[in-house]
């Protein structure tokens, strides 16, 4: 989990002031969207104080991923359940949920139809890097 979470950091960036992110939410630290009332724009957070942020994002990523998989009956590798958990981390659990025919290639264990799948979606003409990696990724995780 440790290389996901330093993936996830990386595509998120950092910011230790609050910003708009792409679509004009609020957003601080790892991208960490500001939910909670006490966030001032233009103060520094400290660093530290924002991680603790990020753990509890990326575990709520964790528990999420165990919900749809459950919800969804999945039986998919580690590398698959890590690329799912990057995305609920982007885009929530609701929106992963979107990805109707992704799922249903997961429910086949079609981890390169799942890959297609993902690629057909406006998160992929919003983030096209960082779609087209976890793609790649996912189309390579029958074998992880």
């Amino acid at each position: 989990m440790k290389e996901l979470k330093e993936r996830i950091k990386q595509h998120e960036g950092f910011r230790s002031k609050v910003y708009l992110d792409s679509l004009g939410k609020r957003t601080v630290g790892f991208g960490h969207l500001c939910v909670e009332d006490f966030w001032e724009d233009d103060k520094e957070y400290d660093k530290e104080f924002l991680e603790k942020f990020f753990e509890e994002d990326f575990q709520n990523a964790v528990d999420q991923v165990e919900n749809i998989c459950h919800d969804y009956d999945l039986d998919i590798t580690a590398t698959a359940t890590e690329v799912l958990i990057e995305m609920v981390y982007q885009l929530g659990a609701t929106g992963v949920r979107k990805f109707k025919k992704m799922l249903e290639a997961l429910q086949e264990q079609d981890y390169e139809g799942a890959s297609i799948e993902m690629l057909d979606s406006r998160w992929a003409d919003q983030t096209p890097s960082r779609a087209e990696e976890l793609s790649l990724i996912m189309k390579d995780a029958e074998d992880n």
